[in-house]
């Protein structure tokens, strides 16, 4: 219970009530319906007309089937996600050879989340035996068992899969950086000028990237706008600095991150991006200025921001130019989609 109170306070949570569990599935899920319930002594909770039943190993359940599932439960009081079986259930003797097999188009297998009205599934609760409490894992089942309430199976998603073994723990991670990836906002020191080579960067970037979301917004008026892209919760963020030799644009920006709430779940990717003529300004001296990036990079980490430092190439030429933008934003994709703690504090050159 500590464990999980210091969870919700770190990750800022609302509305979370925690409920001590069982030694079971069921006892646990009727521990928690108990809280609910009006006829328990000292319920500071008001009962639903709907509860969903969820595993806390299926972390990416998406709204849209919770709300399937609620709709359902609602008409015909008791509703579960189910997905087609990937091998078929096979039912061995004692001996351990096979007894018979089931048919697999013809049987499903049962996911979370489920939804009941209160009513039923609390009386399913109270009525069942101490064998279903200690061995049962189908709340369906108990619904139908003791309330006579058939469930409605509704079609559920495949990230309804669980987090089992160790090697799940990589794929869930993946889906997270997948999913936090889906966007980028191109930051920048002026709004003025259409043809700002950030605004180009944008367009390279939207070209090259036409699967992600790619939005731009300037730092002035107070970053107001800026400001509500955060709350929406974009992730990743490409700082232009072109006005300026130094990171006091990126300064801006790590500043404004620093004082939301957005890193506190996932790490926040801010490439700081800087442009220099090769041949009107020795490399050598524009490097000096920008390795400070590293001790930013220390600093920002802590606050599970991921900065990486980016030197594009601006020629004079427009050909080249854009060849450098485009390196750029193969750069910047790479970045953000992969999230390498080993590069950061480093600065590419595109």
């Amino acid at each position: 219970m500590e464990v999980m109170k210091s969870i919700i306070q770190k990750y800022q949570h609302k509305r979370i009530s925690l409920v001590e569990a069982g030694v079971t599935r069921h006892r646990s899920i009727f521990n928690g319906l108990k809280a609910l319930a009006e006829d328990q002594i000292n319920s500071k909770l008001s009962k639903p007309e709907v509860v969903i039943i969820h595993d806390a190993v299926r972390p990416f359940v998406e709204e849209g089937v919770l709300l399937k599932v609620v709709t359902a439960a609602k008409e015909h009081g008791a509703a579960g996600a189910i997905r087609p079986l990937v091998s078929t259930v096979v039912s061995p003797s004692a001996d351990g050879c096979l007894d018979y097999s089931l048919e697999r188009a013809r049987h499903r297998a049962s996911e979370m989340p489920q939804a009941f009205l209160f009513d039923v599934i609390y009386e399913a609760y109270q009525q069942c035996s101490d064998y279903d409490l200690e061995f049962g894992t189908e709340c369906l089942q108990l619904a139908l068992k003791y309330c006579c309430t058939k469930a409605k199976l509704v079609e559920g998603s495949p990230d309804l899969w669980k987090v089992t073994y160790k090697r799940d723990l990589y794929a869930a991670e993946s889906i997270i950086k997948e999913r936090i990836s889906q966007e980028i906002c191109v930051v920048m020191d002026t709004e003025e000028d259409n043809k700002h080579v950030g605004h180009l960067l944008e367009e390279v970037l939207k070209s090259e990237l036409n699967h992600v979301k790619v939005t731009s917004e300037a730092l002035g008026h107070a970053g107001r706008h800026l400001q509500q892209i955060i709350l929406d919760q974009c992730y990743n963020f490409v700082c232009v600095n072109v006005t300026t030799s130094d990171f006091q644009e990126t300064q801006k920006l790590l500043s404004m991150l620093e004082e939301s709430s957005l890193c506190i779940l996932y790490p926040v990717v801010v490439v700081s991006v800087h442009f220099l003529d090769f041949k009107l300004v020795p490399p050598s001296q524009k490097m000096e200025n920008l390795m400070q990036i590293r001790e930013f990079a220390k600093e920002v980490k802590e606050r599970n921001i991921l900065l990486y430092g980016l030197l594009i190439s601006y020629p004079q030429d427009d050909q080249k130019l854009q060849e450098s933008l485009r390196q750029g934003a193969i750069i910047i994709a790479s970045l953000i989609k992969e999230r390498n703690s080993g590069l950061i504090g480093q600065l590419l050159i595109a």
